[in-house]
Formats: structure tokens, sequence, C-alpha cells
């Protein structure tokens, strides 16, 4: 009687409907297994926004307790000659000016003229005087406050002269810090050359410009 061999007896338990099958199986688990996609890290949450905080509102410039260290107003000097003598004009360019200087020849007066309607006096602080003069409505377009000055009035030479600048204040009205320049003077040379210390503005009569 031959005896048989292990292995082949192996193989043929092997081969047997029941085993084929268990084989089969455990091939379909194993192809499964590797089909299945591993799971997705989640992503983190976006950061969040946070809006800064809004600036806070810019102080406002403390003004000096002495008008000799104010800033200077925007604008510049301009000196112009006409039919009714000269005139000089501070303000910002291509603007209307803020304050103006007229020597009326024919009325032989000087016209300090300040843009706005009110009619408040005008208080003049130079570096040597400091003087309130009344002003009245020019009736013009755009509307400016005028005062009277006769061409001798140490106020305009005053002006001229101030250490740097003069200032021009009005209740209700920011104050002008106005350079001291050259066109100041030559307004009032205009208006002093025609004058005779006879004139009086009663008798001439007052014509604003």
């Amino acid at each position: 009687m031959r005896t048989r061999s292990p292995y082949l007896v192996g193989l043929r338990s092997l081969a047997s409907p029941l085993a084929l099958a268990r084989l089969a199986g455990l091939a379909t688990l194993a192809s499964i297994a590797g089909c299945v996609p591993p799971p997705r890290a989640e992503a983190p949450p976006p950061p969040r926004t946070v809006a800064p905080p809004p600036a806070p509102a810019p102080r406002p410039v403390p003004i000096a307790a002495d008008w000799r260290d104010w800033p200077y107003s925007p604008g510049t000097w301009v000196y112009r000659r006409d039919a009714r003598g000269s005139i000089a004009l501070f303000g910002p360019a291509n603007a209307d000016a803020s304050l103006t200087l007229r020597c009326d020849t024919s009325a032989r007066q000087v016209y300090l003229s300040r843009a706005g309607t009110t009619a408040t006096p005008l208080t003049i602080r130079t570096s040597s005087v400091t003087r309130a003069v009344s002003v009245q409505p020019t009736g013009g377009t755009p509307p400016y406050v005028a005062a009277a000055l006769m061409p001798n009035d140490s106020l305009l030479e005053a002006m001229g002269f101030s250490r740097g600048r003069f200032v021009v204040q009005q209740a209700g009205m920011p104050p002008l810090v106005v350079p001291s320049w050259a066109e100041i003077e030559r307004v009032t040379e205009d208006c002093r050359s025609s004058y005779r210390p006879s004139d009086s503005p009663g008798r001439i009569g007052r014509k604003f410009p």
C-alpha cells in the first residue's frame, strides 16, 4: 500500500470547492479593503479677520498764546494797478482774495477789505500797534466789508513794517495771519503821493471798492 505524500494531500485539500470559496472570499475582502480611500483630514477653519479699530481723529493743533507765533494764513500778496489807482490782494492762488488793500486816488483814501458779510469791527494787530477799525459792507459780489483809512494813517505803516506778519481778527471769523510784504507799502505810497492833508473823508465822500 502506497503512502500518500503530505504535500499532495495539502494540494488536494486546497483544491476542494469549500477551500476555493474561502480563498475567493478572502481575496474579495482584500481587494475591497485596498479600494477604500483613507479618511480625509478636515481642513482647519479659516482665520478670523478682525478689522483694526478706527484711527482716532487728529487733535486740533493748539494755537500759540502769542500771535507772532501763529502760522500764516494760506495765500500770497499780489499788486495791481487799475483805473482807480492800485490794489494789493492777499489770498490763495486762483481764488477770491481774503484781504485787500486798495488805494482809490480819486477818493484819496485807502480801503482795507476782508471777505465776508460780518460787519463787526476788524482788530489789526502789528508788532507796534493794535487797533480796532469799523467796517461797512461794500455791496459787491463776492461780498466784502471794508474800513476806510486816510493815506497818512499810521496804521498802514504799522502793517507794512510789522515784524514778519500782522493779524486781522474779527468776531465770528477765523483770524487772518498775513505776511508784511512790500505790496502793502506800495499801495500806501500810491495814495500818499496824491494826498493833501486838507483832504478829509467827509469832504471827499466814501467810495468803497
